[in-house]
């Protein structure tokens, strides 16, 4: 069986304290396969190594993170082994380099009371210096290069996402839900809307043993005469909402629709703004926690004013 391969390969390098690691895990969060500090003698068996069991043979984009004190580094056999698989092998390679002011280098170094790998008994400023000269022939390589001097962790995250997230990477995994708040609310929602504003079908006996998901139930609850606008605001927060929320890379959002019973308002509103958002292009999964409890009159409480 053939095995499928990294659709791309990202080298990402660069001066200690520039941000590798923060690359790195926007990178993971992204969905790219990543590695650390991987000797260069072994990188030849991992693109040959089988992808693991039950990932349908691999083919995420592959993040490798080099520096000074991986082992066996050198910056110009480095160069020739990008090049040898790049022509030889057919693989997308790109580097990105990270540099960084050698003195807002030394300034991170002693807030965080960490010494330099280069420098482990003298100045950081030492070892800043005798690294950047090791890593040259890695920053005239690299085909992508970002200084960080001015940049947070999470201004260099935000700049990482929206340069390497392609299709399918990187996207907000959206649920909608619906719930019934006498049997409690979830405790895994992000977003909880009480849609028990709604008139509820409970209350008319032909409708009472149907669900959200019946046209019957659907019309009456949509026949509200609050519910044009209130569903078509909900909508408008949502999508923007949704991709702000990528946009700071939370990896997960779950928005939950309550009525009292969880069985019609919650679950055809739930509904209706699933499709909603998939018309704009996310692709939400929908689940009804209670919609196959018995309907009770006494956990919907006394009818009110239709």
């Amino acid at each position: 069986m053939n095995k499928r391969r990294p659709k791309q390969i990202l080298l990402v390098t660069g001066m200690s304290g520039a941000g590798k690691s923060t690359v790195l895990r926007t990178l993971e969060d992204l969905g790219w396969e990543v590695v650390d500090n991987l000797p260069l003698l072994l990188l030849n068996r991992l693109l040959d190594t089988d992808p693991p069991e039950g990932s349908d043979g691999d083919d995420r984009p592959l993040a490798l993170g080099i520096g000074t004190r991986t082992r066996g580094f050198d910056a110009d056999s480095i160069v020739r082994r990008i090049k040898k698989l790049r022509d030889e092998r057919g693989y997308d390679m790109g580097t990105l380099f990270l540099d960084c002011a050698g003195a807002e280098l030394e300034r991170r170094y002693s807030e965080t009371r960490r010494r330099h790998p280069l420098a482990l008994d003298r100045p950081a400023g030492d070892g800043i210096v005798r690294e950047r000269e090791l890593l040259q022939p890695l920053r005239r390589w690299a085909n992508r290069v970002i200084d960080t001097t001015s940049l947070s962790s999470n201004e260099l995250a935000q700049q990482i996402r929206s340069t390497f997230s392609g299709r399918g990477l990187g996207e907000t995994v959206v649920s909608v839900m619906s719930f019934g708040f006498a049997r409690g609310v979830p405790t895994s929602a992000d977003l909880v809307l009480d849609m028990r504003f709604l008139r509820n079908p409970h209350w008319v006996e032909s409708l009472r043993p149907g669900t959200g998901k019946d046209a019957d139930v659907a019309d009456y609850v949509a026949g509200d005469r609050a519910y044009p606008e209130a569903i078509a605001r909900i909508e408008e927060l949502l999508l923007l909402l949704l991709p702000r929320y990528q946009a700071e890379g939370k990896s997960y959002v779950t928005i939950a629709f309550g009525c009292t019973g969880g069985r019609h308002r919650s679950v055809h509103v739930a509904e209706r703004v699933a499709a909603r958002l998939r018309d704009a292009g996310f692709s939400p999964t929908v689940t009804h926690r209670d919609l196959q409890t018995a309907p009770q009159d006494s956990l919907e409480g006394p009818p009110v004013g239709k």
